[in-house]
């Protein structure tokens, strides 16, 4: 890109992203973390690097003298952490140390512009730009105005949040989850799933529900229901959160597989518009996965099964970097025989299908 040279602006812009945590097939975990994604050119910087997983500095989980503090070194109001001016532009979404590598860049005043140049991959104090740089990337010239008018909205005094009300706190709030379910050892498993991954999860096996205060069920982003919870039950539930005017996404469980459970209750907290998602589409049917992605980036996609005693399975179905398009990804018959289902996971984001078993030429893609 020639910004730098011929003065050509790029937009800029701030949107709420998520790094999907999960239970993965091995049994680890991986963190959830909701943040602020740089938008460029109408596109977030991200997807521009195919196969990273990292998360922005302007993370919601961030303490907040924090999170200002980094808002601050962006509008160049404090000097940078590293050398050679210059800033992290995206980190480790598990810690925030240098070693486990970091995107950066030098960002700089140019009159009344801001320019960010010379990307680079880094793990120490210095950059190599000649091992480690992203020649492909930037430089990127953004008006100094708006750079500066969608920053200065995440300050204490600012109008807050991207996509929240003037006064809001920064980034996405609604972490937490109600679960709602009569199967109480899987339901606990799956709080506790939630809550090692960062996300709040509170149990309720009644219709207490219904007398929790407004405030309270507004400060929920999802409900998942089990599946033995009859319609009389789900219809209170619903009825005291549409009272309480609280925007939350009901999610109805396909098996009691927690790993499978938590897949579901992430795509669910994902509000993010589906412009702006990698993973965009899935279906499995017929021995094979339709993905979906929108950007060059790597896909995981796993099988969970239940066996004839309800004992549950885990497949690793494929692993690797797909470009912008449509995949037919081959399944394994012993993977997905009977009740099955796959999961798809990229970076920031986590779509689940069931596999359907069903005739020849009924294969289509669903989109979120």
């Amino acid at each position: 890109m020639s910004a730098d040279h011929d003065h050509v602006h790029t937009s800029f812009a701030l949107a709420p992203a998520i790094r999907a945590g999960g239970v993965l097939a091995r049994g680890g975990y991986q963190t959830h973390r909701d943040f602020i994604d740089f938008i460029v050119d109408g596109r977030p910087l991200l997807h521009r690097l195919s196969d990273l997983d990292a998360v922005s500095p302007l993370a919601s989980d961030v303490p907040p003298a924090i999170f200002t503090d980094h808002v601050r070194r962006l509008l160049l109001d404090a000097e940078p952490p590293l050398a050679g001016g210059r800033y992290v532009i995206y980190g480790c979404p598990e810690c925030e140390g240098i070693e486990c590598g970091a995107v950066t860049a030098v960002i700089e005043r140019d009159g009344d512009d801001i320019v960010w140049r010379d990307f680079a991959w880094q793990t120490a104090e210095t950059a190599d730009l000649k091992l480690n740089g992203y020649h492909g990337i930037g430089p990127f010239r953004f008006r100094g105005d708006e750079y500066r008018t969608e920053l200065e909205r995440l300050l204490p005094d600012g109008a807050g949040r991207p996509d929240g009300p003037p006064g809001t706190d920064p980034g996405p709030v609604r972490r937490r989850v109600l679960l709602i379910g009569d199967r109480v050892a899987v339901v606990a498993r799956l709080a506790a799933a939630l809550r090692a991954i960062g996300i709040g999860a509170d149990i309720a096996q009644d219709s207490v529900v219904v007398d929790v205060p407004a405030a309270e069920l507004r400060s929920y982003g999802a409900v998942a229901f089990g599946r033995a919870i009859d319609r009389q039950w789900r219809a209170a539930v619903k009825a005291a959160f549409a009272r309480a005017e609280a925007d939350v996404v009901y999610v109805d469980g396909l098996a009691p597989i927690v790993p499978l459970l938590v897949a579901q209750i992430e795509h669910a907290l994902d509000r993010g518009p589906l412009a702006r998602r990698r993973l965009t589409g899935l279906a499995a049917a017929d021995g094979e996965a339709v993905v979906e992605v929108s950007s060059t980036c790597r896909v995981q996609l796993t099988a969970y099964r239940l066996d004839r005693l309800s004992r549950a399975h885990t497949h690793a179905l494929f692993d690797g970097v797909l470009e912008p398009g449509t995949h037919r990804v081959p399944l394994d018959a012993r993977a997905v025989r009977g009740r099955s289902f796959v999961v798809a996971r990229t970076t920031g984001g986590v779509l689940v299908a069931p596999v359907a078993h069903r005739p020849a030429g009924a294969r289509t893609a669903a989109k979120t």
